[in-house]
């Protein structure tokens, strides 16, 4: 098994799947933003593409240039197949993590 993905790399990594070909930068901020219900730094997101695009889980291009952003291109990410299995380990360990606990959890306290 690879190693665990934190609950934000599974975050910007889920947000990258949901957007599909709309994959880029601010999208997904927004994406993970509205997951987590609180605000990220956009440079925390894409610290983590450059850190998950190292790993080998998301893979990137450039699109072609707007005139809305100067002339400057995006660049749109996609989740690769390694990308996909360590989501699924993830998922697979809290699953496994919570087996036998209700939720929400009650009477412990």
């Amino acid at each position: 098994m690879a190693d665990i993905l934190g609950t934000f790399e599974q975050a910007v990594l889920l947000s990258v799947l949901r957007l599909g070909e709309d994959a880029y930068g601010r999208a997904i901020l927004r994406g993970v933003q509205e997951r987590l219900d609180r605000d990220v730094a956009a440079g925390a997101v894409h610290a983590t593409l450059e850190r998950l695009a190292k790993k080998g889980l998301v893979a990137s291009r450039l699109g072609t240039g707007t005139p809305m952003r100067g002339g400057r291109a995006r660049r749109f990410y996609k989740v690769q197949a390694k990308g996909v299995r360590a989501l699924n380990d993830a998922r697979a360990t809290a699953n496994s993590l919570w087996h036998g606990f209700g939720w929400p959890l009650k009477g412990y306290f």
